[in-house]
């Protein structure tokens, strides 16, 4: 198994990230359900754009959050740092990532708000089930067609 399969798998079965951004002179962060994309290696996420962090991120796109469990000894530490970029989802994007999301999540559909995706250009996760202090570490190519 590879490093990034390893990396993918655990991204995959959780589904709450924390989310923090900035804009301003205002720093905030929420915890948001996601979605993981691997093809795309980005995060899915629904949240209202007036939401203090809706707000922030329309001012700035330029994220950066964690993926963690709550584990009860330091030797199951397992858990992901990012950073990456944040835009509001439309056309078939949007619906594509509505239809996964709602498969996920299946109260989210009676909820209108928009999706956002979080393209990610930098990942690090800790596993100290692979050995202490071990790290992985992704991130995304310079050459990759830039975010819209």
């Amino acid at each position: 198994m590879s490093d990034h399969s390893h990396l993918v798998r655990y991204l995959k079965k959780q589904h709450v990230l924390s989310l923090c951004c900035h804009a301003d002179g205002d720093l905030w962060c929420a915890n948001c359900f996601y979605v993981f994309d691997e093809a795309r290696m980005a995060f899915w996420l629904m949240t209202e754009a007036d939401t203090r962090h809706g707000a922030l991120l329309q001012v700035n796109p330029q994220v950066a959050g964690t993926v963690n469990g709550q584990p009860k000894t330091v030797l199951l530490i397992k858990g992901v740092q990012y950073r990456g970029t944040i835009a509001l989802l439309d056309g078939e994007a949007e619906a594509q990532a509505r239809r996964r999301y709602q498969t996920r999540f299946p109260v989210a559909r009676k909820v209108s708000a928009p999706l956002w995706e979080i393209r990610l250009e930098e990942v690090k996760m800790t596993d100290n089930a692979l050995g202490f202090g071990k790290k992985i570490s992704w991130r995304r190519e310079a050459s990759e067609v830039p975010f819209p």
